[in-house]
Order: C-alpha cells, then structure tokens, then sequence
C-alpha cells in the first residue's frame, strides 16, 4: 500500500497554507522559515514519508511567528505541531523517527508511507 499525497489550498497574500486531509489523518503543523536549514530538513521527511502537513511560512509573517511563540514557548524554528501536540523542531523529530516513534505519531502503518524500493 502506498500512501496518498494531496494537494494543499493557499489563501492569496498568506502564509498559512491549508491542507486537504481526511478525518482520519492527524494534524501536523511545521512552523518554518524559507531560509532555515532545519526547517527546509524537516519539511523534507516530511514530504518523504508523504505526510500531509499544514504549512505555516513564519519568514515574513510577524503575526504568524507570534502565534508560533506563544503556542510553543520557543522562538526556533521550525516548530512542529502533531494534533496540537508540541513535537519540538527537527532534531526532536528526527529522534523520533530514528526510534521508530514517529510513524505511528504520523499515523503510518506498515506498508505506508515511503515507497519500498
């Protein structure tokens, strides 16, 4: 089984892009900067693992970032949320994913996810 990708809806003039998930999926939401290094990484595995995520562009949008600190008590990025649930940025899902913890976070069994090769 392979996992599906959707496509997502950008609202004009913002940096909140919305996601088209079904019920089932969980939330995920990657606080970011353009020109973050760990932020282009975790969006990556992310993308690799087909992970639909609601992408929140904080480069330039001082409201938004406010809303990141707040939430998350940081000023890094990114910042990841799975179902309002702090993950922390990419080093913590990294570790995650290293201990097989994240999968199951991202609601991917097994044949999900990544195509085998």
């Amino acid at each position: 089984m392979t996992y599906q990708y959707s496509a997502s809806e950008t609202t004009p003039g913002s940096a909140r892009t919305t996601p088209v998930a079904n019920d089932a999926m969980p939330r995920v939401e990657v606080y970011h900067k353009t020109w973050c290094p760990y932020s282009r990484t975790a969006l990556a595995l992310l993308n690799e693992k087909g992970v639909i995520y609601e992408d929140l562009d904080v480069t330039d949008d001082r409201t938004l970032e406010q809303e990141m600190i707040r939430r998350s008590g940081r000023t890094s990025v990114p910042e990841i949320f799975i179902n309002g649930d702090l993950i922390g940025g990419y080093d913590e899902l990294a570790a995650l994913d290293a201990l097989g913890q994240l999968d199951p976070l991202l609601g991917i069994g097994a044949g999900q996810g990544k195509a085998a090769a």
